[in-house]
């Protein structure tokens, strides 16, 4: 009897252990699932926001050369090429026109390949009486078309982007091409991070973008003879020597791992995610360092497999407890059979409760979720609809002065109009990151091109208010550090509240700003009420606002708060003595 006993112990404990590697088995699995995919949906969004971000990079300059192309001024230069003091008019007015729209260099090609005028032409590396006919963005402009390459410039040694598009005399024969070329360091520079890698190939697979310098110019494709052929004929990377670039590939279930070495020499697993960019022939790729998450798989396993120790020391102790009061439960038997039905009468009441109560938690989490939802599109629409407006407004006006042949001022009103786009779009990056901190590097500002703008921007709610925009600024106020659209937008939301706490009622809306020490204060001041003191300290909250449902969603002050908080600044609210509001704008003076 002893002897089957011990027999059923051991058997009962073999299976035990089985079951509890089978579970330990299973859990591992479902959390490097869980891991993965959480690794996988976080390298995906990095992915989304560098290919956006490149995109609009290009998409800022692609159309440019074709308007350049067809200045009276250009297509002269390329029809009859003067002497050299009409040379040296339109390298300075190349010159004048690349720093305007922040390009690398602006530059004139003969049809035969030679670069007759530059914006570098006073630097040593002066593209003046370089022949590119070799360059695929020239052959492609001469041909008709809007040409485009990246490559290593043989001049300067620069990566940049081209742009280039034939420029044609007033009979429709191309007579020349405009050549546009943009950096991408600083695009590179702003990959920084230390939980994943970025890198970006060309049509043939070879690497010219990357966070580690190490990877480039290296082939991720094999560097077969046609392709070494093809990069050298386009001298894409001038006498720039090409290597493999040595990874190590593998698949596990849906993901794509890459093995590959970096600067410090060491090989690492990375998850690889990447997404093709057509039309600049580009293919990025965003690699997660695996590390962490197998760090992470490890930890919970391992939390998991104490857990499952303690339940088994508890299991057994109660199992050896039980064992011991056999005797005891057995006296007792009829009273626990009906103290178990009440229990069980109980745990069905509650589980029901239980079961009502959870149905109530997932409602209101929807609920929440659609609430959270409508509130931003609405957020969104409130932020990008003063910008629509102006913009509106000078597309109108562009349109009339073409009718008049104003094209100059036309021209003005659509690089507004550029810039209220630009603008849109960092406000709707702002309010998807809203949360966090941007990673955009701070610029140097003059404040009163800033204030201008804003108040151009704002000038049809103003004007519709009937409110006047009074500044004054003095002319010796030191540069600001912040971002151009972003203070502009704190600039507009002040404004539009100033004239909304007038409530119609017309008055003027006084701006003026001062140094102070390390800083600069802009101080917008309107003639309402002003600011109730049971109001003060919550004025600056998510959603907060005093205004009639369907006024406004208390998002502007919010915005506005967290933009000059990134800023390194300060927003703050004060009531006048002789009435009415003053807003502080509180800013880090620059140098």
């Amino acid at each position: 009897m002893g002897a089957r006993a011990a027999t059923r112990r051991l058997v009962t404990a073999a299976v035990l252990a089985t079951l509890c590697l089978a579970l330990v088995f299973a859990v591992e699995r479902l959390v490097r699932a869980a891991t993965f995919a959480n690794g996988m949906e976080a390298a995906e969004s990095t992915l989304r926001q560098t290919v956006n971000a490149l995109d609009g990079h290009l998409r800022r300059f692609e159309t440019l050369p074709a308007l350049l192309a067809r200045q009276v001024e250009v297509r002269e230069f390329l029809t009859a090429p003067p002497g050299p003091d009409g040379v040296q008019r339109m390298n300075l007015w190349l010159k004048y026109t690349n720093r305007v729209i922040e390009s690398s260099d602006l530059y004139l090609i003969a049809p035969d390949g030679t670069t007759l005028a530059a914006s570098n032409f006073d630097r040593a590396e002066s593209f003046i009486g370089q022949n590119f006919t070799y360059r695929p963005y020239f052959t492609e402009a001469m041909a008709g078309g809007a040409g485009r390459f990246f490559a290593l410039g043989t001049t300067s040694g620069i990566r940049g982007y081209y742009f280039a598009s034939p420029v044609r005399d007033w009979a429709g024969r191309i007579v020349g091409v405009v050549a546009l070329k943009i950096g991408v360091d600083a695009v590179e520079a702003a990959w920084t991070a230390p939980s994943h890698q970025t890198l970006v190939t060309d049509p043939e697979g070879i690497v010219f973008m990357a966070t580690d310098p190490v990877w480039l110019y290296r082939g991720m494709l094999e560097l077969t003879p046609d392709r070494i052929e093809r990069t050298k004929a386009s001298r894409r990377y001038a006498d720039q020597p090409l290597h493999p670039l040595g990874q190590t590939v593998a698949q596990d279930d849906d993901r794509h791992l890459i093995t590959l070495a970096g600067s410090d020499g060491v090989p690492r697993e990375y998850l690889s995610v990447s997404r093709e960019m057509p039309q600049a022939g580009w293919s990025v790729q965003v690699l997660l360092d695996t590390a962490p998450l197998h760090a992470q798989l490890r930890l919970s396993v391992a939390t998991f497999v104490m857990f499952l120790g303690v339940a088994l020391s508890l299991a057994w102790a109660l199992w050896q407890r039980r064992a011991r009061l056999a005797e005891r439960i057995a006296l007792q038997a009829a009273a626990q059979a009906a103290l178990e039905g009440q229990v069980a009468a109980r745990t069905a009441d509650l589980q029901q409760a239980n079961d009502e109560l959870h149905r109530m938690q997932a409602d209101l989490v929807q609920a929440g979720k659609l609430a959270a939802l409508g509130r931003m599109s609405a957020a969104l629409s409130h932020e990008i609809n003063q910008p629509l407006a102006a913009a509106r407004n000078y597309a109108e006006s562009a349109a009339l002065l073409i009718d008049r042949d104003d094209l100059p001022r036309a021209r003005d009103n659509i690089s507004q109009i550029l810039s209220l786009i630009d603008r849109m779009a960092a406000i709707a990056r702002h309010l998807r990151h809203v949360a966090r901190k941007p990673d955009e590097p701070l610029k140097t500002l003059a404040l009163a091109p800033a204030v201008a703008e804003a108040v151009a921007t704002a000038g049809a709610r103003l004007a519709a208010s009937g409110v006047t925009v009074r500044v004054d600024l003095p002319p010796d106020l030191p540069a600001v550090k912040g971002g151009p659209v972003r203070l502009q937008q704190v600039i507009v939301n002040l404004l539009c509240n100033a004239a909304d706490a007038m409530d119609g009622s017309g008055g003027v809306i006084e701006v003026a700003a001062f140094g102070a020490g390390p800083s600069v204060t802009l101080t917008i001041r309107d003639h309402g009420p002003g600011v109730a003191p049971a109001i003060r300290d919550r004025i600056f909250d998510p959603f907060f606002t005093t205004k009639t449902v369907g006024s406004g969603l208390g998002l502007g002050l919010s915005i506005s708060y967290n933009i000059l908080q990134d800023f390194g600044g300060d927003l703050r609210v004060d009531n006048h003595p002789d009435g009415g509001a003053v807003f502080s704008v509180v800013m880090q003076a620059a140098g």
